[in-house]
């Protein structure tokens, strides 16, 4: 930020530069006029004594004309090069006032129109957050800069969930929907904020939200935990172990919850025979993991405007889904042309894999300040089945608005 300022500092030297100058020169000006006005009068005065001489008869009338016309001489050679007098209209005080309000109404101007927070902002996300706590402030000073991103508006939400700070997260979730619509994900991360907001109370609004997601998409992770938790709760095991298994049979078989949610499936089993009920075993279906193969290249008008150590962010998302990234890897401009592979195992969170989605965008963006989110180029690819196994190719070339 010090470098924004210094090069703003020059600018406005550069343009006071533009009104002082003709100042300083107009104070030369005058210092040339007023020894022109001397030596014209020291002329005046070496005339009249050659005047009184020839009528004292000291001088002849062929020595008078001499002498007057080396005087003249003498006038020519001392206001040679002197600029003709130039008349201004404004004035000294105009220029100088306009000198003093230029700098103060640019900084004002800047400050109410300009970007600075912004600015600053890249300067911040090009650096590795130093714990939870720092990324929460960044990602808020983010969404105060874009209000209508709903992508930082999610991450938002999930970092005030991992400080439980659940009613921050259930705002920032209900904001994210009225942005980007009434995705299940963001249907179910609201609700399961609303949930753990309310003291872990089920509410008829927890419930609507569950439903709404779940009939979108039934293969809704957050709501499946959700609902299995409410109905662990309600001593409704058999209800508990199904919406749980629902849900594992979708996680990755390296992913860490995976242990944890079938230790919930165990107790949630024993509570039921202990209770004189019988486990009923439903059959799950077998959800095939989903992997897309693509190669991304720049344009070539674009290659001189890139630099080699520009990240390149490629990522899949859902076309009817959560603004998240689905699946995600980073390269750089000298890596281009590269073919990567997204799938579920490259998925950013459990809860969100390729899989879990029918239809997908894959995208690529060249960041040169390195913020996934915002870049100088983009490219996408038009919809397509997250269960796709030809090679896609991926350009990007257009400007990322």
């Amino acid at each position: 930020m010090i470098d924004f300022w210094l090069a703003t500092g020059l600018l406005l030297l550069i343009a006071l530069s533009f009104l002082l100058i003709p100042i300083l020169r107009e104070r030369r000006v005058q210092r040339e006029e007023d020894r022109t006005a001397l030596n014209v009068a020291l002329y005046q005065e070496r005339v009249a004594e050659l005047q009184a001489q020839q009528v004292e008869g000291v001088l002849s009338a062929e020595q008078m004309d001499s002498g007057r016309a080396e005087a003249a001489r003498e006038l020519l050679a001392d206001t040679e090069g002197v600029a003709p007098a130039r008349v201004s209209r404004l004035g000294k005080p105009l220029p100088l006032l306009a000198a003093l309000l230029v700098p103060v109404l640019g900084l004002v101007l800047y400050l109410h129109f300009g970007a600075s927070d912004k600015v600053e902002l890249t300067r911040e996300f090009a650096q590795a957050p130093q714990s939870v706590e720092e990324m929460t402030r960044r990602l808020e000073r983010a969404v105060a800069a874009q209000p209508d991103s709903a992508e930082g508006l999610y991450f938002l939400g999930r970092a005030y969930m991992a400080q439980d700070r659940a009613a921050d997260a259930a705002k920032a979730f209900e904001r994210a929907v009225k942005v980007a619509g009434r995705q299940p994900e963001l249907l179910g991360q609201w609700a399961q904020a609303q949930y753990f907001a309310d003291g872990k109370r089920w509410s008829p609004q927890v419930q609507a939200l569950t439903d709404e997601a779940l009939k979108i998409d039934p293969k809704e992770v957050t709501s499946l935990g959700l609902l299995g938790i409410a109905a662990f709760e309600g001593e409704r095991y058999q209800e508990a172990i199904d919406y749980w298994k629902r849900l594992l049979v979708q996680l990755p078989p390296d992913d860490n919850s995976r242990a944890a949610l079938q230790g919930g499936i165990d107790r949630a089993s024993e509570k039921l025979v202990a209770s004189g009920g019988k486990v009923k075993v439903a059959e799950v279906p077998v959800v095939k993991a989903a992997l897309l193969k693509v190669r991304v290249d720049l344009a070539a008008e674009l290659k001189a405007k890139v630099q080699p150590g520009d990240s390149v962010f490629i990522f899949a998302r859902a076309t009817q889904g959560p603004p998240a990234p689905l699946a995600a890897k980073r390269l750089t401009v000298a890596d281009l042309p590269a073919t990567v592979e997204l799938g579920d195992a490259d998925a950013m969170m459990p809860q969100l894999k390729l899989s879990n989605f029918p239809e997908v965008q894959l995208v690529a963006r060249v960041s040169r300040a390195g913020q996934p989110t915002a870049g100088e180029w983009i490219g996408r690819s038009r919809p397509l089945a997250s269960s796709t196994a030809a090679q896609q190719n991926l350009t990007i070339d257009s400007p990322d608005k």
